[in-house]
């Protein structure tokens, strides 16, 4: 039993840190795209009004974030929340433990 319990923490560990590096690159993801943006924003800037290359930058961004939410409302309505199989599951136990020689 201690065995086991130094392996899941030896593993709870190991997953806690590679956790960690996905937030920071996560981290470095947002930090790329908010300068990417810029960059895109003062390059158009020399083409046009700054306040316009803002504002064009900030309607890419606002379609990609729609497209986002329309795919993910509509994987999240294929999500069930009720457990199907480990309740067919334990129907079929249950009926067995009443009947077990069906």
């Amino acid at each position: 039993m201690e065995l086991a319990k130094a392996e899941i923490r030896e593993e709870a560990g190991k997953a806690g840190k590679a956790a960690g590096m996905y937030g920071g690159a996560g981290f470095g993801g947002y930090m790329v795209a908010l300068f990417a943006s810029l960059a895109a924003m003062f390059g158009l800037a020399n083409v046009m009004d700054t306040g316009w290359a803002a504002l064009i930058v900030t309607a890419v961004w606002a379609g990609i974030a729609a497209i986002l939410f329309v795919m993910g409302r509509s994987r999240m309505r294929e999500v069930s929340p009720k457990p199907e199989q480990t309740v067919q599951t334990l129907q079929e136990d249950a009926q067995w433990a009443r009947h077990p020689t069906k």
